[in-house]
């Protein structure tokens, strides 16, 4: 029983690195593929022709993909991964982060080390400049600290200056915090963090980055790390920036995000009040001074996220509230599918009989359904509904 129920989400592991190693297949083309294969495994079943009918895949990856024969390279990975103490969460899992996954091209693999559950919490991005002065430290210190102690996780990026405040302050405080890296989760950047990183570990934060094994901190691979950052959170605190730079890329990808954007103000004339005074002049985040002024924009998703802890709890009683699928405008497809399953979960064969659909043509749908939350699947391809 426990081999079969592990087996189907190993395989989706094992084929998910296998698509990551093919070169310039990025995941939103991964994503495309899936929806046409609905299976990893079955992408590497289809020919040429197949591939290229995919948007996105041309002959080249097509010849990669049908080509593929580095499956040692992928074992090695998963022996690696699990030899440094780390495991893999895939997009598709149950405990994914749930703002995350709202994002407009959430990473479809991330490499965790530390407690998996901390990416399940309520968290606020601080971050800022390597280069932070004493004033820029301080306010990290503070906000990270207060956060933390009303049960916040603090999320940010375990790089030198304001990143590096916030984790410290959040671990001597007791707090759960999450370090987003732009390396492999084997490669801690930057190395004199090795300490920090291991102490978040120690006190049931975690580590995490979407890049494969032995990926170096190329300079290229933080914009896409600071997606993360914002991604996971429920708002981002610029404490101090420059008008360029890491910190000013992460306060717009929150905008992109819809989330909320706290600046720290500065006084006029500080190299640090550029970025963060600027922000604040064009209306792109709310000037704070204290922590009220942050919890005043996001206590209403942390009490909705509470509301929603408990219907699922009252759902486990037996007293379910309002599948999700009926707050949303869905396919007829897809409107049937969420109207089989009212009753009880159904085997993907069976389901696929009761709306008359061929399986493999309703795996596409399901994976839509699983991304928009209306329903998950169980082992042995199995699927139920979500409220």
């Amino acid at each position: 029983m426990n081999h079969q129920e592990k087996t189907p989400k190993k395989t989706l592991v094992r084929e998910l690195i296998a698509l990551h190693l093919i070169s310039n297949l990025g995941a939103r083309r991964i994503r495309m593929l899936m929806q046409s294969a609905g299976h990893p495994q079955d992408i590497f079943r289809m020919d040429r022709r197949e591939l290229q009918s995919v948007r996105g895949i041309g002959p080249k990856t097509a010849e990669q993909i049908v080509s593929f024969d580095d499956w040692s390279e992928v074992d090695r990975i998963l022996q690696k991964t699990e030899r440094i103490g780390a495991v893999l969460m895939t997009l598709w899992d149950g405990d994914y982060p749930p703002l995350l996954r709202e994002i407009y091209d959430p990473p479809l693999l991330l490499w965790i080390r530390g407690n998996r559950r901390a990416l399940q919490t309520d968290s606020v991005a601080i971050v800022g400049t390597r280069k932070a002065g004493r004033y820029g430290r301080d306010a990290a210190r503070h906000f990270a600290r207060e956060l933390s102690k009303l049960g916040l996780t603090i999320t940010s990026g375990l790089a030198y200056g304001i990143d590096g405040a916030a984790h410290r302050a959040t671990v001597v405080a007791g707090g759960c915090t999450v370090g987003v890296l732009g390396s492999g989760i084997d490669n801690i950047y930057p190395a004199a963090h090795k300490k920090l990183a291991a102490d978040i570990m120690d006190t049931g934060g975690a580590i995490i980055s979407e890049f494969p094994l032995g990926t170096d901190p190329d300079a290229g691979n933080f914009p896409v790390r600071n997606r993360i950052v914002s991604g996971m959170s429920l708002g981002t605190l610029v404490v101090a920036s420059g008008i360029a730079g890491g910190s000013m890329i992460t306060a717009k990808l929150a905008l992109d995000q819809n989330r909320e954007v706290f600046v720290v103000p500065h006084p006029i004339g500080t190299p640090n009040a550029i970025g963060c005074n600027n922000l604040i002049q064009r209306g792109m985040g709310k000037l704070v001074q204290n922590v009220e002024d942050i919890l005043e924009e996001i206590e209403v998703h942390i009490s909705k996220r509470d509301d929603d802890d408990k219907d699922g709890e009252q759902a486990g009683d037996g007293l379910a509230g309002s599948p999700r699928w009926k707050s949303l405008e869905l396919d007829e497809l897809s409107t049937d599918i969420c109207k089989t399953l009212q009753d009880n979960p159904l085997h993907v064969d069976e389901l696929a009989e009761r709306v008359g659909v061929e399986p493999h043509k309703l795996f596409p749908t399901l994976l839509e359904l699983e991304l928009q939350e209306c329903i998950r699947q169980t082992s042995g391809k199995n699927f139920e509904l979500r409220f």
